[in-house]
């Protein structure tokens, strides 16, 4: 503890419009060099930007969702400097007055060694402010030359900037996945980081306890939260290494090496006013009435928090259960998809019913569905099964059609089935990811049926064929029921196991402990 670790992020995050933010030009990825770089894009001379509504709209979702203040007035600046793939010799950005103000984000730290403990942390929000993107220079495909790429030009970002309240990599990289999730789970962006719909700049220095901040380097451009955490690893001890050898720290823009998990020096550090920022003249000042926050307030979905609060305490999860059940949107819903089923054809959870239905529910979820889709190395939303078909497995078990081992052969057999149709490219029912989608529950329900019937594994519940069975196990093994009534209780799991193998384990476990029970003690 003979030093502090000082850290903030400032996240770009790519915006999910269909166009760019000052022109029509479209901002779908991979397609072919400049084919997608417009006029406005490429600077030609005597162009105006046009600001795209659709972003600005994800800048207030964003701002709601973290309960950030709302600007009723923003205003666009020119950020001025050079660089090959910025046409116009500055980026048009948000500085004094940004879109969206103060805010803060709650998160979940999980500590990367040792044996300390969770815990909870909130992140203050400084700023979240609209720009656009630069070019891309492409130095690997030109022998001794580097190539322009200017589709990405004028695509629309949230450039997200956090106060330096995080004090270790697990921190930072906890607020980072924290921020991943959310512009997922509003719809504001897809995510993808290999496709750079997410980046993250890391700004870190060292201090003494209590002394004033030390100087910052920015490592630019981090991808991957594995690869974040190599990297502030590395530059924290690197500082050090710096400043207890007599050396000095200088402000610095940095780039992290994944091959050799050390960071170097790109360039030295700009501040705001080496970038002569002043307000664009070609665009007016962007005012945000209330009605338009309320209209985009409306179109907000429950926000994990809610979602987490509403599990525990309407459906009697654990708070465990629910954070993973929340760690994405697709998740949560497929958890509400498959618990709707189970509760088919009364979709409101009946008192007591409803809590024990989303229990079994998230036990699957999180323990058979999660180990399946790890070893096939799939995503929730490319699920083999869909959660409608979940929901009628578990509903069967809670009737007690099926018992729980015929429910994971069932399970087993129908994924075999659901993959097999994914990898022959077939059309295979993924989840519907709505909550009412009643009638494909109920197609669903019958398949899972008509699987039960096909592989035998309905469970015996006629009372008087129980009885007889047991009857003949008490009648055959006289011996071990004498010494079951002289006091060895423990003979009772003898007893279940001969019954069991004679039903060929198709008798319905609660009716057979209850009649042989009855009958032992009789």
């Amino acid at each position: 503890m003979q030093w502090e670790i000082v850290i903030g992020l400032e996240v770009h995050t790519q915006l999910s419009t269909n166009t760019k933010i000052f022109s029509g030009a479209s901002t779908a990825f991979g397609a072919e060099p400049n084919t997608q770089a417009d006029a406005v894009s490429i600077a030609l001379p005597g162009v105006l930007p046009v600001l795209n509504k659709g972003a600005v709209e994800r800048a207030i979702k964003f701002g709601l969702a973290t309960g950030s203040h709302i600007a009723p007035r923003s205003v666009f600046a020119r950020k001025n400097y050079f660089y090959p793939d910025l046409p116009k010799g500055y980026q048009i950005s948000q500085f004094d007055l940004p879109v969206v103000g103060k805010g803060e984000l709650t998160i979940q730290v999980e500590p990367l060694s040792g044996n300390a403990k969770p815990y909870e942390k909130t992140v203050r929000i400084t700023r979240a402010h609209l720009e656009e993107d630069a070019g891309k220079s492409l130095h690997g495909d030109f022998h001794g030359m580097t190539g322009i790429d200017l589709n990405r030009a004028g695509t629309p970002l949230l450039e997200i900037v956090s106060e330096p309240d995080m004090s270790s990599a697990a921190e930072a990289v906890a607020y980072a996945k924290a921020l991943h999730s959310l512009v997922r789970w509003i719809g504001i962006c897809d995510g993808n980081m290999q496709e750079g719909s997410f980046r993250c700049d890391v700004n870190v220095s060292v201090r003494k306890p209590g002394a004033e901040l030390g100087t910052r380097r920015e490592i630019k451009n981090l991808n991957s939260f594995k690869f974040m955490q190599q990297a502030i690893d590395y530059e924290v001890q690197w500082q050090i290494d710096t400043i207890e050898g007599g050396g000095k720290v200088h402000q610095a823009t940095i780039l992290f090496n994944p091959d050799t998990g050390e960071t170097r020096a790109m360039r030295s550090k700009e501040d705001a006013h080496d970038y002569r920022y002043f307000p664009d003249p070609d665009l007016l000042p962007l005012e945000i009435s209330p009605e338009w926050i309320e209209q985009v307030r409306a179109t907000l979905p429950e926000l994990p928090l809610a979602k987490q609060n509403r599990y525990v305490n309407e459906l009697g999860l654990s708070v465990y259960d629910a954070n993973i059940l929340t760690a994405s949107r697709e998740m949560a819903e497929f958890f509400e998809t498959a618990l709707n089923a189970t509760l088919s054809p009364s979709p409101s959870p009946a008192s007591g019913r409803g809590e024990s239905q989303a229990k079994m529910c998230a036990n699957w979820l999180i323990g058979e569905v999660n180990a399946q889709l790890n070893r096939d190395g799939m995503e929730i939303t490319q699920s083999a099964i869909s959660a409608q078909k979940l929901g009628g497995i578990l509903m069967r078990i809670a009737d007690g059609t099926i018992s729980n081992s015929g429910a994971k052969e069932l399970f087993r057999t129908m994924w075999a089935e659901g993959r097999e149709n994914i990898d022959a490219n077939l059309s295979v029912q993924l989840p519907s990811m709505s909550f009412t989608a009643t009638a494909s529950i109920g197609s669903a329900i019958a398949r899972v049926d008509q699987f039960i019937e096909d592989l035998g594994l309905k469970q015996v519940s006629d009372s008087g064929a129980i009885e007889a069975l047991v009857d003949e196990i008490i009648a055959g093994n006289a011996d071990k029921v004498a010494e079951y009534r002289s006091g060895k209780d423990k003979l009772f799991g003898f007893f279940v196991g001969l019954a069991m193998k004679a039903s060929k384990g198709k008798a319905n476990p609660a009716q057979l402990n209850d009649i042989l029970k009855k009958k032992l003690e009789g």
